[in-house]
């Protein structure tokens, strides 16, 4: 028989534990230059998104 917890996790406890599971990335061939790079995100080396030039001031940069 398995033991039952005590008490209830809160959110921020099971958010905190889910985070270190890494999930695995798909990476995908760029259609404008073919690096690869992450599915649904503009190219960085090219700048490039679904096959159409984005305008790099719109485009923020952020940690992922």
């Amino acid at each position: 028989m398995a033991g039952e917890p005590k008490r209830r996790h809160s959110k921020a406890r099971k958010r905190t534990r889910r985070a270190s599971i890494n999930l695995a990335v798909n990476l995908v061939a760029c259609k404008n230059c073919g690096t690869l790079i992450k599915s649904h995100m503009v190219c960085i080396s090219c700048g490039f998104y679904g096959g159409k030039p984005v305008k790099m001031e719109q485009v923020k940069v952020t940690k992922a």
